[in-house]
């Protein structure tokens, strides 16, 4: 295989659509070292490894010695980003752009080589750009285009209001493109509509256009919904390192796949090596394994990877329990105090209904004994372990 075909065969990996068709190929023909352009408007101080999809991706073209930006909305996150909403996103002030900006330089090079990483911010040419640069900027696109975009159509049609400073977003993000000549941009499926404004907006201003790489957007632990922290079905990189494991060891065997082909650095021969394993008659858990040491290394190290398996080993193959658990002293209600509140209180459930239908589903114990009795009343002066699922444990002192 040549290092061209190689070249493409890994960054073509886990993509959703490359555009135009055959376009990566033709860019690495260049045989110069390309600009890769990813934007993140620093919407929330913390990242889950459903952003890191893209980061992942931004490293495989810097181990092939490509150039690559990250580039920091902090003008466009004054707008707000209106991809895929139904309604207007709230624009964020300077100062939280600016708190959440400092946490993705330090999360980011968890990933990526600091050394071979361009931190760019696009307020450093937006924000000289002035009113008449903004209005022969607008002038570039249409209206006609902007309805064409399916989330603004959709408003459009049921009579949701539609900003024009939202119009403003994607022409912006367009302009990145040009004023940092990319040559390749990424950002996920539901960025593609703007990603294609960027090589609209390079041809208007005489550049070649760049190279589009859509992303999937990283399923959460349900398999179901994208991952987020607004469905609590997330992983986030600055969990604890048991945490973070106990979490990627809970996804679906099917699942696992998905997480290997985006989120691990393995290459495609060795994760195709690991599979065939497995459909060999191999154990899934050992293959879960591997991918939990490898993203709790990445985010941690590799110490906290292992003591990370080996309290999990312990915990849910041998049956002990964590030696590190949170400790409550609850005061109860007139001698004694029921489960559900009880695990509300020690911050096991978010409340009691989820209290109710975890112990329904048999999810929930008191010192390793299954409780059966969504009833159950907890007398005064009891000291006992409370499991909730898999992973949350407290100790807890009723007085």
């Amino acid at each position: 295989m040549t290092n061209l075909d190689l070249q493409h065969d890994e960054l073509s990996r886990g993509t959703d659509e490359v555009l135009p068709e055959g376009g990566l190929r033709e860019k690495l023909k260049k045989g110069r070292p390309l600009v890769v352009k990813a934007g993140f408007d620093p919407t929330a101080p913390d990242l889950h490894i459903g952003h890191t999809v893209l980061i992942n991706k931004m490293r495989q073209f810097q181990e092939f010695g490509h150039e690559v930006v990250f580039l920091i909305g902090d003008f466009t996150g004054l707008i707000g980003d209106p991809s895929g909403r139904n309604a207007m996103r709230p624009p964020l002030t300077p100062e939280e752009i600016q708190q959440n900006a400092e946490t993705y330089k330090d999360q980011v090079f968890k990933i990526l080589d600091p050394d071979l990483t361009r931190i760019d911010f696009n307020s450093r040419w937006m924000s000289d750009m002035g009113a008449d640069g903004m209005i022969r900027l607008a002038s570039h696109h249409t209206v006609a285009r902007m309805l064409e975009r399916d989330d603004f159509s959709k408003r459009y049609k049921n009579g949701v209001p539609i900003s024009i400073h939202e119009f403003l977003y994607p022409i912006v993000q367009g302009y990145d493109s040009v004023a940092l000549k990319a040559d390749v941009e990424l950002g996920g499926t539901d960025q593609k509509f703007n990603l294609l404004v960027g090589r609209q907006m390079q041809q208007e201003y005489d550049q070649e256009p760049q190279l589009v790489m859509t992303m999937p957007l990283l399923e959460g632990l349900d398999g179901v919904d994208k991952m987020s922290k607004s469905k609590g079905n997330y992983i986030g990189i600055t969990e604890p390192p048991g945490e973070m494991f106990g979490k990627v060891m809970s996804v679906s065997d099917e699942l696992m796949w998905r997480y290997f082909e985006l989120l691990s650095f393995k290459s495609l021969e060795d994760i195709a090596e690991i599979r065939a394993q497995v459909d060999a008659g191999g154990n899934p858990r050992d293959a879960k394994f591997e991918l939990a040491m490898e993203l709790v290394a990445r985010f941690h190290d590799d110490s906290a990877a292992t003591a990370a398996k080996d309290e999990f080993i312990a915990r849910f193959q041998k049956g002990a329990m964590p030696e590190d658990m949170p400790d409550h002293e609850l005061a109860s209600d007139d001698g004694s105090l029921g489960i559900a509140y009880l695990l509300q209180r020690a911050g096991l459930v978010s409340s009691t209904g989820e209290a109710f239908r975890m112990i329904k589903q048999g999810a929930v114990k008191i010192d390793g004994v299954r409780v059966e009795d969504r009833a159950l009343k907890v007398d005064a002066g009891t000291e006992a372990v409370y499991q909730v699922g898999k992973r949350k444990f407290a100790r807890v002192v009723l007085k």
